[in-house]
Formats: structure tokens, sequence, C-alpha cells
């Protein structure tokens, strides 16, 4: 077979810092005399970097794979395989490499390339395989689907089409290759669903459970096992039959109805029309049960050639490469301070959020944790939640029944503080009103070490306040999480003028083992996340008091494609709870924290909800809230409501950088993406501000040079 490669090298000259993942063909002689197989090994070199794949590493494993063509049809070798180095079969393309590409030709050609490797690999004359011994994402994957087997470690902990996520498709065959392997249903699964549900990846047993994978092995015997395997397959016609059974699958029309009724589902309910890759991936995704391979093709290369050079995929690259790949794991104004040892928590509240503290201590730490309330009834509601939660991870199969009763065990209560006397840790999540929260730490102060270290849960008050008239001000934190705690990885590190480094060096630590993003904030009113969408949340509160109608105000957004409408975040918070922080705000920073007369008159009354919403998904103001409120006439359209809220948030972050509320505006656009879902094809809410023009006009300069 003769495969030219050669006119790819000039993409080569975009990727100058590609770091070539290799291609080294070698022998290996099968078990009981089958003969030989040739397996490519695919390795960067480098011990603790991933390997990817740029132009230079696909011409040669493209090349690797030509090379092995005569030697098949004469029948040199019996079958080829391609394995990865330990702990990664291929981690994806070469995506930071890729944001720099200028001209769409080049994401075209990269295109191509990619498939004229991948057909080379799938046209073999000889069986294939590939051993996915490790990491397999996006491009990664999409190595091993073009092989006629494959099998899969045990101990592989990241295998998945990204790519959605990303802001791009499966441009080397994947969207065509994976539902005719798993089904379309399981492959919408994967493609849509789980990349697009904070890019979810299946571990190794998943991947052999869902069909993509014919093989599971252990990791300490996975190449032998896998070439023991192989050599089945080759010589024992019901190996391959039991193989092929595996990926038992459902092809009709039917599946590909349910299948696309999910993808286009999952895509409306993240990025709605706002971004570009999930639409283009839906197009091609919609296409593949009648298109040809080469059709396919055409499809796939041309979004690629569109959507690398895209101010969105350069957005996704900032947000999850340079924000939570990269400053998540090394956050600003970590000290020097060796962390405290904690060997026992302690939870003051029995409460919804303080029973998720307290399950999420337990569960990562495995520390005895011990909450506390008011009454015997609370503290039971709370530990009985916390049992609850520990079942359902045992019918989900993630916990035996011994782990889970050995974690409930970890959690205790009382009606009595004096429980948290030998507590290293102990933080309050009571009643967010500042009288309250200083007599809880009052009381601690009397019964725990003076080196415990007291954390508050507030999401508006001042932390400095609430040790103002303690002993040991010093050892008060702020150490903020959002609901659901098990599921959002934020958490807002507060630190106060006397909080000692050590203390803030325990909370990195702390925050880290809680499987938790920290980011150090200034002890300023509702921090970073809470203080721009209660600024958003006012501004939208603002124009719908002064006139404009409830489906404009709500839906001005839009175009942002955030995870729900101000409304709808409004329901969720509830009224009460989001007038209390607004007030905070206004108290602290004035005007600019509109305090709506309108939504006091309804908590006044009782009134919870205020909007209904019809089938077309409109809301509607509730006639029996109509007679509560009063409105202005000056009514705006969305566009002008958007204008206001964008410039809002362009002169309330530009404040928030001059007081150094954080250390940086990668440090807001981090709490943004993890604590708000701003969506990552968006950037940073920084970069949009200043792609939108708006910081320019706002504060005369752009967040980002």
């Amino acid at each position: 077979m003769s495969a030219d490669f050669s006119r790819y090298r000039h993409l080569t000259e975009n990727f100058p810092h590609e770091t070539l993942t290799h291609s080294r063909v070698e022998d290996v002689q099968l078990p009981d005399g089958v003969g030989i197989l040739a397996l490519i090994r695919l390795d960067n070199g480098h011990q603790k970097r991933p390997s990817t794949l740029g132009p230079g590493s696909l011409v040669e494993f493209g090349e690797a794979i030509a090379s092995q063509y005569a030697r098949a049809e004469s029948g040199e070798i019996a079958a080829l395989g391609v394995i990865g180095k330990p702990g990664t079969f291929v981690a994806g393309a070469d995506i930071v490499s890729a944001q720099q590409l200028t001209d769409p030709q080049h994401g075209v050609a990269l295109a191509e390339l990619g498939h004229d490797a991948f057909n080379l690999l799938e046209d073999f004359p000889a069986p294939t395989f590939a051993f996915i011994n490790g990491t397999a994402l996006g491009g990664g994957l999409e190595v091993a689907l073009p092989a006629d087997y494959r099998t899969v470690s045990d101990a592989t902990k990241a295998v998945g089409l990204p790519e959605a996520f990303l802001g791009l498709v499966p441009g080397w065959g994947g969207i065509y290759r994976l539902p005719r392997l798993i089904g379309p249903e399981a492959a919408a699964q994967v493609i849509f669903v789980n990349a697009m549900n904070n890019n979810k990846t299946l571990k190794g047993h998943q991947v052999f459970e869902t069909g993509i994978a014919d093989a599971l092995f252990e990791e300490a015997s996975f190449e032998q096992d896998s070439l023991v395997w192989a050599a089945s397959i080759l010589t024992d016609d019901a190996a391959q039959a039991q193989a092929q059974q595996h990926r038992d699958r459902d092809v009709s029309a039917e599946a590909w109805n349910r299948a696309m009724q999910t993808a286009e589902k999952t895509v409306a309910a993240k990025t709605g029309d706002t971004a570009p890759g999930p639409l283009h991936a839906l197009n091609i995704f919609r296409q593949v049960p009648q298109n040809s391979r080469e059709e396919d093709r055409k499809l796939e290369v041309e979004a690629l050639g569109e959507l690398l050079v895209s101010t969105e995929f350069k957005n996704v690259v900032y947000g999850f490469m340079e924000l939570v790949q990269k400053r998540a794991k090394k956050p600003a104004g970590v000290p020097e301070a060796s962390p405290r040892a904690l060997n026992r928590i302690g939870v003051v509240g029995a409460g919804l959020m303080a029973s998720q503290l307290a399950l999420v201590f337990a569960q990562q730490l495995r520390v005895p944790v011990v909450i506390s309330d008011i009454n015997q009834q609370r503290v039971n509601k709370g530990l009985d939640y916390i049992a609850a939660q520990n079942a359902k991870q045992v019918q989900k199969g993630r916990l035996s029944q011994e782990q889970a009763d050995a974690l409930t065990a970890l959690v205790s209560g009382s009606t009595d503080k004096s429980v948290y006397a030998d507590a290293d840790f102990v933080i309050e999540a009571v009643f967010e009103e500042i009288g309250v929260k200083k007599q809880v730490f009052a009381e601690l102060e009397q019964i725990v070490s003076p080196e415990t270290i007291l954390a508050t849960n507030t999401s508006s008050l001042s932390v400095t306040e609430m040790a103002a008239d303690l002993q040991h001000p010093e050892r008060v934190i702020g150490f903020h999480f959002f609901n659901p705690v098990q599921v959002m990885p934020l958490v807002e590190i507060a630190r106060t003028a006397k909080t000692t480094d050590e203390s803030i060096a325990t909370a990195f630590d702390l925050a880290a083992k809680l499987g938790k993003t920290p980011v150090l904030t200034k002890d300023t009113t509702a921090f970073v996340v809470n203080r721009v969408l209660l600024r958003l949340m006012a501004e939208v509160q603002k124009a719908f008091d002064e006139g404009t109608d409830a489906a404009t105000a709500d839906q001005a957004l839009k175009p942002l494609g955030l995870p729900m409408t101000p409304f709808d975040l409004l329901a969720m918070v509830g009224i009460p709870v989001a007038q209390h922080v607004t007030e905070s705000l206004n108290t602290s920073f004035g005007d600019r924290f509109y305090v709506s007369k309108n939504l006091q008159a309804l908590i006044d009354n009782g009134v919870a909800e205020v909007w209904s919403t019809d089938e077309s998904g409109t809301k509607h103001i509730k006639d029996s809230t109509l007679g509560l409120m009063e409105f202005g006439s000056s009514s705006k359209t969305s566009e002008e409501v958007l204008n206001t809220v964008l410039e809002a948030l362009a002169e309330e972050i530009g404040l928030m950088l001059e007081d150094e509320v954080v250390a940086s505006a990668k440090d807001i656009d981090l709490c943004m993406i993890l604590g708000a879902g701003w969506p990552f094809h968006r950037g940073g809410i920084t970069p949009y501000l200043d792609q939108q023009g708006v910081s320019q006009r706002v504060n005369g300069k752009p967040f980002h040079s």
C-alpha cells in the first residue's frame, strides 16, 4: 500500500511546539505459533506528559501503518496492533497548538490527514487490534475505532469523545464509526450527553460494558493478556463470534430516532444555538445512517476547518486548558506555610447544606465528622439524609454495603456543641444572619482548641465581622461551597486581614483533598460568584420592574448560553435568599445593586412563585401576583437589557479587580465557569466582555491585553 503523507508535512510549520508522539513498530511473536503481530507503540518520550496528536505525529502514524501493508499482504505478519505508553493510549489531538491556527484550510488539511491515517488502519489487509492501555480521548479514541478489535485495561481512567464540549466535532471519523460499533443510542451518550456534562468520561470497565472494547484485562498483565487474546481471535472462530456478539447493538430507525432526540435535547439544554461545535456535531450525527464513509469524511473535514479557527474554540481552550487544567491546579495565593493535619471535622448545623458538607467530608477524608443542631429532630434528619445518600451509592454499585455503613458511621450528631472539643476544623452552615453566626463562633471558641480552624460557609456576610469579637480571629476563614456540594467543584476561600498563612494553607489543602477547586478571595461581600450573579440578576429585575415584560427580560441573556435564565435562577435560589444577598451587596456597594420593591412585596405577602410557563416555554406573571407589584412604563428590548447587563458586569468586575478581590481576571473567569456554569465556548466572562468591546467601552481598556 502506498500512501503519500509528505503532502501534509507543511502543516508542521503551524505546530512549531508540537511534542511528537512517535509510532515505533516492533514485531511481537504471538503465542502458540500463531505468527507475528506488528505492534505500533505510541509514545512521546515524556514520562509525565500525555501523548497527543499533531500533524507530525499523525504523519508518522500513517507512515508506520503504510510500512506494514506489504508485509501483511505477503503473509509475513498475521496482524497489526496499536498500544500506547503506560497509562495513556492517546490523550487526544494537540488542541493547545491547534488554537493557533488562523487559516481554515489548515484545519481542513489536519482533518484530512487524520482521516487518511485512520482509514489506512481500517482498510489494513490483516486483522487489526487496538490495546487501550490508558486514557483515550477524542482523537485518541478515534485511533482505536478503525481497528477490527479492541481490548481495554481495567485501570483506564478516561475514554470518550469530548469534542462537543471543546467546541469541535469528532473530526477523524468518530461520529461515523462509534454508532456503528455500539449503536446510536450509546454513541449519543458518549458524543453528546457525556461530553456536554462537564466532559464526563468512561472508565475501563464501562468501555467494555458499552461494547467499545471486546475484552477487559487487568492492568498488571494487560499487554500480555491482550496478545494472548489476539492470538485466540486469529485462530478461534468461537472467540471471534463472542467478540462480535459482545457488540450487541440496535441500529434500527427507531434507535436512531431515540438517539437523535437525546442528542438534540442535550445540545438545546446545554448551549442552545449559541455554540457552533455541538450544532455541527448534531448535523453530522443526523446523517450517519445514510452516509458513506467518504460522505461523512467531507462533513467532518468541512466542520473542523471552520471550527478550528473559530472564536468559540479558542475560548474553550482558554477556559478549559488555561483555567480548569492549569490555573485550577496551581491556584494563586497559596502560602508557603505547612497545612495542619485534620483528623476530626465539625459541621455546625444539620440542615440540607450542612448535611451535604458532612457527607462530602466523610466521603473524601474518611475521618470522623460531627454535626449539631438546636434539637435532636433536626440532627436525626441530617443523619438520615447522609445514610440515605450512602444507600443510593450502594444501589448504583458505587459502594459496597460495608463501605456505605462505614461512611455513615463516620458521621455522628448532637445538640451539644461540646462535641467539637477535639475537632481540628469546624465549619458553620447555619442561618445567614450575622448575629447568629457571631454567636456560633463565640460559643465554639469556648470549646475548641486555639489552633482549631473556624470556617464559615456564608455566601454574603463579612467574615471579618464574624471574627471581630473573638480572641483568635486569625484562625477564621471563609470556606464557601456551592449547592449541590457533591457536584459543584468550586470553593471560594475568603481571607481576612488577620487570617494566618497556616489557616489559608490548610484551607487550600483541604479543598484539594475534597476534590474541589479553591480560589482565594478577599473578604468582601458575596466574594466573586454571587457578587457577579447578583449584579446580573439585579439589572434584569430592574428592567422588569421598570416595565419590560417578563418574557423579554428573562430571555434577554439567551445569546450568552447560560445554564439557566435569570428568573429560573431566582426561583432556584429562592426570592427571600436572593433579596437578602442583594440587600447585603447594596449596603456594601450602594445603588449598583438594585433592591426590588416588587420582590420585597412578594416576600411580605408570602409569595414564593411569581411566574408560570406556557407550553412554548414563555414566562408569564401569575395573575395572583399582579396586584402585589407596581411597574414603571419604561420598556426595554432584549438587546437593550443585554447591553445594560454586560455593561454592569464590566463595571463590577473592573471594580473587583481594582479592589484586588482576587489576584487576576483569570480567577474571576475560573469562578464563573466552575461556580455559575459560565459556558466554556464563551471563554471566561472577561474575555467575552473584551470580545464584545464592552470592557473597553466601560473601563477604557480590555481585561486582557
